[in-house]
């Protein structure tokens, strides 16, 4: 029987998951306001901004599509090394080389997406980490190309659209991460609310049941794992222009380790779990790192435990923890 409405009936939840909502507006505002409002954190508003966007480009493989990714680095190192590169042998532009670096590793996440198409989700924790790995020696070996552990120095990039120069505050460099990060998570707003991201939720919830009605599970993940390989290639890129500086860091385990702590709090499957997630992360690991050098990743991994305990609803209402039938 077919409802009131017909065909596009189907169009309803999609159109009200996609509209948004009014805390979504302040907190962008809030976002370009704070490098004017606190101009001493402007820096610290950059690298929120960035790994923001890494860590909703892994949300799009593993919250959204159910692939999960030990070595989602790879695409973030790679696109680190591509703008920095391209900036230092090619021309200074930041626009240009963004664009170019996003490019590469969008090519480069469709050639390992083969890697993830079969096999259980341990192959694929241990082949993603594998592929990141690959890259990290490959780049210490490659020093005369890439600077080795010593990292590729003496990048110097352009003003912003020939106009905006970098300054030592931060400020310039804040702003255009944020509208970068601003413009590609419209792109993925756009994405994982329409009937593709509805196939990729399909698949997560059951990748057989997909199959079964007609959903090319095979296709769409290549997809998906490339989109989300571009986005973490220019989440890359933004932090070799805004830093001047690329090194092995940017390819280590610690990277898509930390990625998916900030998924961990912030909340998986919407794309500003990844938002949130790196705003606590990054602040929570500014303020403890000056409290407790040595152990800051002790307080991390208590919130963690917490988080698993008493659950993401409950974390800040204590008097809840430890009552039976789940949250209040």
């Amino acid at each position: 029987m077919i409802a009131k409405g017909g065909n596009n009936d189907w169009r309803a939840p999609l159109l009200g998951q996609a509209r948004w909502r009014w805390w979504e507006f302040l907190l962008w505002a809030l976002a370009f306001a704070a490098p004017l409002l606190l101009p001493q954190h402007a820096l610290m508003v950059n690298e929120i901004a960035i790994v923001a966007l890494f860590a909703m480009s892994l949300d799009l493989v593993l919250g959204y599509t159910g692939i999960v990714s030990l070595g989602h680095a790879a695409f973030f190192g790679f696109g680190a090394y591509a703008a920095a590169l391209f900036a230092k042998l090619v021309m200074p532009d930041p626009t240009v080389g963004l664009v170019v670096a996003t490019v590469l590793a969008a090519l480069l996440g469709l050639a390992a997406s083969v890697t993830i198409l079969r096999g259980s989700d341990l192959t694929r924790l241990m082949v993603t980490l594998g592929t990141a790995l690959l890259l990290l020696e490959l780049a210490n070996k490659l020093d005369w190309l890439t600077g080795g552990a010593d990292g590729l120095q003496g990048v110097v990039m352009g003003p912003v659209l020939g106009v905006f120069d970098f300054d030592l505050y931060g400020r310039v460099a804040a702003w255009y991460s944020l509208a970068v990060a601003l413009v590609l998570f419209l792109l993925m707003r756009r994405l994982v609310h329409s009937p593709f991201g509805a196939t990729l939720r399909a698949i997560r919830d059951n990748r057989l049941r997909a199959m079964a009605i007609g959903i090319p599970v095979t296709s769409r993940m290549a997809v998906i794992y490339t989109v989300a390989a571009a986005v973490a290639g220019a989440a890359g890129a933004l932090l070799a222009q805004t830093t001047g500086f690329a090194s092995l860091d940017v390819l280590a385990f610690d990277r898509s380790a930390d990625v998916l702590l900030m998924l961990v709090i912030g909340g998986v499957g919407w794309l500003y779990g990844g938002v949130a997630g790196a705003i606590v992360f990054k602040l929570l690991q500014d303020t403890l790192s000056s409290v407790t050098p040595q152990y800051w990743m002790f307080w991390i991994g208590l919130l963690l435990v917490l988080l698993m305990l008493v659950g993401r609803e409950r974390l800040l209402r204590p008097h809840t923890w430890f009552r039976k039938g789940g949250a209040a």
